[in-house]
């Protein structure tokens, strides 16, 4: 599976992309809003986890690759998630920092929202985080959501919830 936009490549993770993720999980400021940075083998797991995830599910974070270097800056992409207590699916996104600010992570979520609409039943996708983390949910606004709940938890003690609807999705569209 592959995705392109103007700037980036999404596609799926291996074992090879290890030292590039490690380079974004690892960082606890990228991380400062998420339970903890990550050590060598939550980054081994997290790509494990994945590509259990597109062979379950057909989709799963991807790696987010620079087109003009073939860098791998990140990853984006869509899991299945217990949000406020339901399982429902999430864009999720984590940009190294060197290249935050350029709005690859709105560009790459934006070409996973619309391969989701496309290639899922999903009516509804949505983007969740710790109510502090600003750039998470100004990332989440750009590509359509808006602010559908918040509620009290253990990790985040708030946590914002955002989505976007196939209709506000084809109206989108429609607009552009």
């Amino acid at each position: 599976m592959i995705i392109e936009t103007g700037r980036l490549i999404l596609r799926e993770m291996t074992e090879d992309d290890y030292d590039a993720l490690y380079a974004v999980l690892a960082d606890s400021d990228i991380m400062g809003h998420y339970p903890y940075a990550f050590d060598e083998d939550r980054v081994r797991g997290w790509i494990i986890k994945n590509i259990e995830r597109y062979e379950v599910f057909g989709f799963g974070l991807w790696a987010v690759v620079l087109k003009e270097t073939g860098d791998m800056i990140g990853d984006c992409g869509l899991t299945m998630q217990i949000i406020n207590g339901q399982i429902r699916p999430e864009i999720g996104y984590h940009i190294r920092k060197d290249c935050q600010r350029r709005g690859y992570a709105s560009e790459a979520a934006k070409a996973v929202r619309d391969w989701t609409f496309i290639n899922t039943p999903f009516s509804i996708i949505y983007s969740y985080m710790k109510y502090t983390n600003v750039p998470s949910y100004r990332t989440a606004m750009a590509y359509g959501c808006h602010l559908v709940d918040e509620f009290e938890d253990d990790t985040n003690k708030i946590t914002r919830v955002y989505a976007i609807s196939r209709a506000e999705w084809d109206e989108l569209r429609k607009n552009s």
